[in-house]
């Protein structure tokens, strides 16, 4: 077999981190904006995430919740209001102290000393106080609960250290907030919203994910309740996808959101929030990522085949460009995954294997070459990219089937395309968690001494709180471990707490993690 030149200069088993900046170069995702911890999302990376919206949209309007939209800008005694809440986020909360600036006599501009608020304003980091203003004004009876609404918007949260889509200081979310009359409405909202995550994580963005609940040292802050899924990412780190809170009564005493109940009683609302983010490209990248670039899964695909005409600048380009969109039209004509098939002919000047390769790297599902020849014997050459490479001869698998023949084939090709992302991954994934083990240190020697990818651990726990739970998350932080969560519909705790050696109670996901 030849050897394989990969599109990328670093490969991901040399240096992960350095692989993961360049498959986001590569495949035209992002770019530093020139403000510390913000970027710029390029059109290929926002089209993916168009479409991770429009999929999640769909599921979440599907549930009776309604989209709108509250303000950026959050006053400081809002979060005064609750404790645990305004700690929790005090540390990373931009705040807005002055609305004009002046010139300062030497070419540039200050604040304005006589501009400065009357009160503090926060860029939102998340909507849950504000919010809760507005449920307190439009909830005032029984008959008004539930209250469902979402927003799609943008939050700020002050990071110290930042990666593109995993940890920026500004990023792109949608956030849910309901209100209910009874815990149990609520809890059942919040196990709905964690179960939606989960079904868009593995049907849309092929992502296996474990569902579960997480420790205390681990929930949003002022919450009864945190639930997440997990993914598992090539380097066998882990990445929270998706959270879903149940929030008690504890920001409906601190907003006032009551209502009168069917006995003629003022009680308050239990409430919820849930949200995912663009931090869900970063786990699509570092899932199904490999030597040479991005693999889009299908679902999320802006463009789900590309067709690229062979042009020689000659007057016989207008006829192959005709024949090429015949091709796109019979194929946007189609359907896959439940909708139609997204289909473009790139015509951009270059040659056309340059080409192939900017669609290589950002990984259009299925890459099309047409040449005059292939044109004059009626075929198309079809590159599939999830199988990019032909085992024989180390050169790129094409196949050459007549295009009707594929135009009838395509939307089970990408049903494949996306089956296997998924499958291959949650093989992977599968193949790296560790159970069985029931003491610390072998844990502890698990990590540290079993190989660059050491993946999950599965162990038993007594759940301990309070100042036993502290020593807990120490021993782990020594070892740069998280408690990822307690898998949801996990067999039942048999032995012995590896931490505290008290009967365990439960079973945990222990990891490394972003």
């Amino acid at each position: 077999m030849s050897q394989i030149r990969h599109a990328l200069s670093v490969k991901r088993e040399d240096d992960f981190a350095k692989w993961y900046q360049e498959v986001i170069s590569a495949a035209d995702l992002a770019e530093e904006s020139g403000v510390r911890g913000c970027m710029v999302i390029k059109p290929w990376g926002y089209g993916i995430w168009e479409r991770i919206q429009r999929l999640m949209d769909d599921r979440i309007k599907a549930a009776g919740v309604s989209n709108c939209y509250f303000p950026l800008f959050i006053p400081l005694a809002n979060f005064t209001r609750e404790a645990e809440h305004v700690e929790g986020f005090a540390k990373e909360m931009a705040v807005v102290t002055h609305h004009r600036l002046i010139a300062d006599g030497k070419g540039g501009l200050i604040p304005d000393p006589e501009a400065k608020l009357e009160e503090p304003l926060v860029v939102r980091p998340t909507s849950e106080t504000i919010i809760g203003d507005a449920m307190a004004r439009w909830v005032q009876s029984w008959r008004d609960l539930p209250l469902l609404t979402n927003q799609w918007a943008n939050v700020v949260r002050w990071e110290m250290r930042t990666r593109m889509f995993l940890r920026t200081s500004e990023f792109l979310w949608q956030e849910g907030h309901t209100a209910h009359e009874t815990r149990e409405d609520a809890l059942a909202e919040t196990h709905r919203a964690l179960e939606m995550y989960r079904a868009c994580a593995e049907d849309d963005l092929a992502l296996p994910v474990i569902a579960g609940e997480k420790p205390e040292n681990e929930r949003f802050p002022g919450a009864v309740e945190t639930w997440s899924i997990e993914a598992m990412m090539q380097d066998g780190k882990a990445l929270q996808a998706g959270t879903s809170h149940y929030l008690g009564t504890n920001f409906a005493h601190a907003a006032g959101i009551q209502f009168q109940d069917r006995e003629g009683s003022q009680q308050y609302c239990h409430t919820t929030s849930w949200g995912v983010s663009t931090r869900m490209i970063g786990g699509v990248i570092m899932t199904h990522g490999d030597d040479d670039g991005l693999r889009v899964p299908p679902a999320i695909a802006p463009q789900q085949i590309v067709i690229i005409p062979m042009l020689r600048e000659a007057p016989e380009d207008a006829e192959l460009i005709a024949y090429c969109e015949d091709v796109r039209a019979a194929l946007a004509a189609t359907s896959a995954l439940g909708e139609r098939v997204r289909v473009l002919l790139d015509v951009k000047p270059g040659k056309a294997a340059a080409k192939r390769w900017d669609w290589v790297r950002k990984g259009a599902p299925v890459i099309i070459e047409v040449g005059p020849r292939d044109m004059a014997e009626g075929k198309i050459a079809v590159l599939r990219r999830d199988q990019l490479w032909n085992d024989a001869n180390g050169k790129p698998a094409f196949t050459y089937p007549q295009h009707a023949d594929f135009v009838a084939a395509a939307g089970g090709v990408l049903e494949a395309i996306q089956n296997g992302l998924y499958e291959e991954a949650r093989a992977r994934r599968d193949a790296n968690i560790t159970r069985g083990l029931t003491a610390w240190q072998a844990v502890v020697d698990h990590f540290e001494k079993g190989g660059r990818y050491p993946g999950w651990v599965e162990v038993e726990w007594a759940k301990p709180t309070g100042s036993a739970l502290e020593a807990v998350v120490e021993k782990l932080k020594a070892v740069k471990l998280t408690i990822r969560n307690v898998p949801r519909g996990a067999q039942a705790a048999s032995g012995a707490c590896i931490f505290t050696g008290a009967p365990a109670t439960e079973r945990i996901l222990v990891a490394r993690a972003y």
